[in-house]
């Protein structure tokens, strides 16, 4: 019974969204700022990441991604968040924890929340477009008009077939 009910909550994780514009401002891990707005034309994935979380290892995964399709134009940024209580001290730990365990080149935000009223205003437009991440990995995708494209849980590998059939669906 309880795979049943994780079989089907797992159905529910990629949801598909209406047209929804996405844009904010965020702070960078290596100092000063970056926008969504800075990558339009280009597809973005938006991952909320978390250091001491048993996803913590697509970490990787994400860097292979970004690895594969940035020279076609993917960029992906992971948004490190105590939301969930799975986050190093400092943004200097977290840097230095993604640069020794996985070689971490994407965009990184400094410790940033994604949920509840001091949200970042990403993730605010986000619950109001009806998704709030529910741990840490959650992926968003967004289209290079910055149309939210696809949500993904913590369960989706961002390798998987359901994410990359839609990135290389933009890219094309």
């Amino acid at each position: 019974m309880k795979h049943l009910i994780l079989a089907a909550a797992t159905s529910l994780l990629a949801t598909p969204v209406a047209a929804t514009q996405l844009t904010g401002t965020f702070d960078s891990i290596d100092g000063g700022t970056f926008a969504i707005e800075d990558w339009r034309g280009q597809p973005v994935l938006v991952v909320n990441t978390a250091s001491l979380c048993g996803f913590t290892h697509q970490y990787g995964d994400l860097q292979e991604l970004q690895d594969t399709y940035a020279d076609a134009g993917l960029v992906v940024i992971a948004v490190p968040s105590d939301d969930f209580r799975q986050e190093l001290g400092s943004e200097d730990e977290v840097k230095d924890f993604c640069e020794v365990n996985f070689g971490l080149t994407i965009p990184m935000t400094t410790i940033t929340p994604v949920r509840g009223r001091n949200a970042h205003p990403f993730y605010q437009s986000l619950r109001a477009a009806g998704f709030t991440p529910n741990w840490n990995f959650n992926k968003v995708l967004l289209s290079p008009q910055g149309d939210l494209v696809g949500t993904w849980r913590s369960t989706t590998s961002p390798l998987s077939h359901k994410i990359t059939r839609e990135i290389e669906a933009l890219l094309n």
